[in-house]
């Protein structure tokens, strides 16, 4: 499948100005976005960097290794979909940021298979209902526990619900937010192609956008 790069670059400015009005006038906050290249070839990679952007995001461990000899000089690779334990040493030499550490066991895990990697503990707002994540109450745990096995802790991501529409995330990304402060963390990965705005207005720093980039998402290969 081709993608057609004049298209993304019109469709990144498209973005980039909802973050704006989102911002609001005379707003400094960077906001950092994430392509997300899940189920697109490697011309997706190509098409990031040809519009300038810098960071991409995986989902599926076998995807992203059957990819990653394709991946540009660059390139940062954000491992951003729920990982199991048993992945990681597949994903490792190709993952620069891990932004779903929920548990314990898969922080170690990372630790052992990349001593020092940058990861983002991914927080539940969804309820349990299937989106990963460990419970707000047992974030500053987890992230004590990353810090301690000598991982980099940046921040916290989230992933808003997927029905009530995107005010329904607004609460939950309120949460992470305040728990990004109250840890003294720097990034909030929070907002989609279908809640950025309200991610934005609760103090996102890193949206990861992927159908609002490239178009509608092929099958996944």
């Amino acid at each position: 499948m081709s993608i057609d790069v004049p298209a993304v670059a019109v469709r990144l400015e498209l973005i980039r100005a909802r973050i704006r009005r989102a911002l609001g006038p005379g707003a400094d906050r960077r906001v950092d976005i994430v392509a997300v290249t899940k189920s697109f070839g490697p011309e997706a990679y190509q098409a990031a960097a040809a519009v300038g952007l810098v960071d991409v995001g995986e989902n599926y461990a076998q995807e992203l290794v059957a990819k990653h000899a394709e991946l540009p000089a660059g390139l940062v690779v954000h491992f951003i979909g729920q990982l199991q334990t048993n992945k990681v040493r597949l994903v490792a030499p190709c993952v620069d940021v891990y932004e779903s550490v929920d548990r314990p066991s898969l922080a170690t895990e990372i630790a052992r298979r990349a001593p020092g990697a940058a990861v983002l503990v991914q927080v539940d707002t969804s309820g349990g209902l299937g989106k990963g994540g460990c419970a707000i109450g047992d974030v500053p745990a987890l992230a004590a526990h990353c810090s301690d096995l000598g991982l980099e802790v940046l921040g916290l991501m989230a992933v808003g619900p997927t029905t009530g529409g995107p005010e329904a995330a607004r609460p939950g990304f309120r949460q992470v937010r305040h728990l990004v402060d109250e840890l003294g963390l720097s990034v909030c990965s929070m907002g989609m192609s279908d809640d950025l705005e309200v991610a934005v207005e609760e103090g996102s720093t890193q949206v990861r956008v992927g159908s609002a980039l490239f178009g509608a998402r092929p099958s996944r290969r």
